[in-house]
């Protein structure tokens, strides 16, 4: 590639910088650009020369790449865990991290990391809003515990978000009018959460591209609808794991790892992973062995070597093991009958 230019670009909210090189590291030309839509396109348009490009994972980093994606022979993403080249410099600003950007581009040694498809990517952003939302409904039914408790009224917690019972309760409990105010508002703010999930989750599960994949992965006993959304939309092309030991990795479910010459410390659960997916398989897996005989006899077996936290890591485990070979095989789920030997 040596005909291309190696373009390093910094990006931030309001300006890129960047730095276009030669494959012999020499500088053509830097200059720093107004981060809107028209003028990145202006600027693509103008380039001469092929050229490939690079920049950092940021949270504007999305439709950068999407607009420059039909004008570059080649766009890479920066992950920005692995860029100790611009981290760990003595002199750090936007022009010298364009330069560096370009620098390990041109040289092979950009730490990439993947990008999922546009359309995927959309699909994603609406079940993390889905999430989003769930969250704040979860932390609005706590506060009407709350606020009952603070007045002192006894409750039935698991009736309590319920229509017909809580407004029965509001109906019969002597508190402030302040706090009849805060229920009210509360559980209104409640409702409106709950039917917007329930829209968003369905668009979701009818949607084209993801109902037979969630089908599909719904074979496994204990995995439920947003289990496997999650899963479709966190992982995307299942061809991006080599092996399940990758898979489990990036789901955040092994440990650090720290080796040298004949000494090896293992750590806690490595922070360098996918939370959303984490979050997901932890509490899939500690529900899954009710519902899944092989899940619940990895439990039982993991539960007798220790403790319950590491039985529900094994279980996540053997999830994602699950998952990633459905994925594969595009077929639903089934286990594999032990082959009878033959005297």
């Amino acid at each position: 590639m040596n005909g291309f230019q190696y373009i390093g670009l910094d990006i931030h909210k309001r300006t890129i910088n960047y730095c276009v090189k030669t494959a012999d590291g020499k500088i053509v030309e830097e200059g720093r650009i107004v981060a809107n839509k028209h003028k990145l396109k202006s600027w693509a348009e103008a380039r001469r020369q092929p050229w490939v490009s690079a920049m950092e994972a940021t949270l504007f980093t999305h439709w950068v790449y999407d607009m420059l994606r039909p004008y570059a022979a080649e766009l890479k993403v920066a992950n920005p865990l692995l860029l100790k080249a611009i981290t760990a410099a003595k002199k750090k600003n936007d022009r010298v991290d364009a330069r560096t950007l370009a620098d390990l581009l041109r040289c092979d040694l950009l730490p990439e990391c993947y990008m999922m498809p546009a359309e995927l990517r959309d699909l994603r952003r609406v079940l993390r809003y889905r999430n989003f939302l769930v969250r704040h409904a979860t932390s609005l039914q706590n506060r009407i515990s709350g606020l009952l408790m603070e007045s002192g009224e006894s409750y039935n917690s698991r009736r309590l978000h319920g229509e017909r019972y809580f407004q029965q309760l509001l109906e019969h409990i002597e508190a402030p009018s302040s706090v009849l105010q805060m229920l009210r508002l509360s559980r209104g703010a409640l409702t409106v959460f709950s039917s917007m999930e329930k829209r968003l989750r369905r668009g979701l599960l009818q949607h084209p591209k993801l109902r037979e994949r969630v089908e599909r992965l719904r074979s496994i006993h204990g995995v439920g609808e947003v289990t496997a959304l999650t899963w479709a939309l966190e992982i995307g092309p299942p061809e991006r794991f080599p092996c399940v030991a990758r898979a489990c990795s990036y789901c955040g479910l092994t440990a650090a790892q720290r080796a040298s010459a004949d000494k090896e410390y293992r750590g806690p659960i490595s922070k360098q992973r996918n939370k959303h997916l984490q979050t997901i398989l932890i509490e899939a897996a500690k529900l899954a062995p009710r519902y899944n005989p092989q899940l619940a006899a990895v439990h039982a077996r993991e539960l007798k070597r220790s403790n319950a936290n590491r039985a529900t890591l094994a279980v996540a485990r053997k999830l994602v093991a699950y998952l990633l070979a459905v994925d594969r095989s595009q077929q639903p789920f089934q286990i594999k009958e032990p082959e009878a030997r033959v005297a």
